[in-house]
């Protein structure tokens, strides 16, 4: 691919660094990065990279910027979308891309559209664990699978949050903000569609902030007949050697995989880098070998060269679609009394 001209309008979370880095690796040229709020990301991220910070965003929309990326306010991307597609230009979001019914409406309606393709971070797929796991399943090594387990705590620090991060209507809640990556990795994994999920989201903390719920989890069927559990938190302890002990459990009928996204840092002699653990009727547990999978960003620009890639439009759309059928359906629980941190 030429090198592109690409621009940054929205930068309200970290995330788009992603996509930013591996652009700017790729060998493309930044145009600058806007935000309407003018965050101090915007700021740090421009500096560290020695991008321009803009002041107004019609330089991002003239034509020799082919590419946007926002990390605009999850309830306000759609918003962006909508507006990179009167301009003909691709965009890829930070998760999740919307919050709610209406909003994932929108987004169905730009992609039935097919004016731009839309790319969203849904950077699971696309780590090394997580991708040797993918092809041990496509192996078959694992047999017929049974269940999938996947646990995602984060670390909250709450300080550093903006206001917006503790409004469902803004961020999506726990169930649409996080759980949205295994709703994409269960579809991936499997091979199948979600049939139905549901479970409880409960508040225990902060009560400063009353739609701000802290835990979650989900039971989880698939159109196949596997069952899978998804649990993520807010409960990160503060001196943790991760931000979040992120893991993943498959059984199969002749094997069981275990994905320890943030690695073992009690392993002797070694960094805490992700690890895939497998055992099976026939072999004896090991520790896999893990793949290089391409990055998330040169997927999605195969995906604009018309393409096979990894993620594609579809897939978006069926997790988004996921996790708001099961925020819709999932009972949300307040603690008496609520904490504060």
């Amino acid at each position: 691919m030429k090198t592109m001209t690409f621009g940054i309008l929205g930068c309200e979370h970290a995330h788009i660094g992603i996509f930013l880095e591996e652009m700017l690796a790729l060998g493309h040229v930044c145009a600058g990065i806007y935000d309407p709020r003018h965050t101090a990301l915007a700021s740090q991220l421009a500096a560290q990279h020695q991008v321009p910070l803009l002041s107004e965003c019609d330089r991002l929309l003239a034509e020799e910027v082919k590419l946007i990326g926002t990390s605009a306010i999850h309830n306000e991307k759609i918003e962006v979308i909508e507006t990179c597609e009167r301009h003909g230009k691709p965009v890829m979001v930070d998760k999740p891309a919307v919050t709610d019914r209406e909003g994932y409406r929108r987004l169905k309606a730009v992609m039935d559209r097919g004016v731009i393709q839309v790319g969203m971070l849904l950077t699971e797929r696309f780590q090394p664990a997580i991708h040797a796991l993918k092809q041990l399943i496509d192996r078959g090594d694992l047999g017929q699978l049974v269940s999938i387990g996947i646990r995602k705590p984060h670390r909250l620090s709450p300080e550093s949050r903006p206001p917006w991060f503790f409004s469902k209507t803004q961020s999506g809640g726990i169930i649409v903000d996080l759980l949205i990556h295994d709703f994409d990795l269960l579809r991936w994994l499997t091979g199948s569609e979600i049939r139905h999920a549901e479970g409880v989201a409960v508040k225990r903390i902060l009560p400063e902030h009353p739609d701000f719920y802290d835990a979650a989890s989900l039971q989880v069927l698939m159109d196949n007949g596997l069952v899978a559990q998804l649990y993520a938190d807010w409960h990160t302890p503060r001196q943790s050697w991760t931000w979040g002990d992120g893991r993943i459990f498959v059984a199969g009928t002749r094997g069981s995989a275990e994905c320890r996204l943030a690695g073992d840092p009690l392993a002797i002699g070694a960094q805490a880098e992700p690890l895939l653990l497998t055992a099976t009727h026939t072999e004896p547990f090991v520790q896999a070998r893990l793949d290089s999978p391409p990055s998330i960003t040169a997927d999605f620009l195969k995906r604009l060269e018309g393409g096979d890639s990894i993620l594609t439009g579809e897939d978006i759309l069926a997790s988004v679609k996921a996790a708001i059928d099961a925020d819709e359906r999932s009972r949300f629980i307040v603690s008496d009394p609520l904490l504060p941190l």
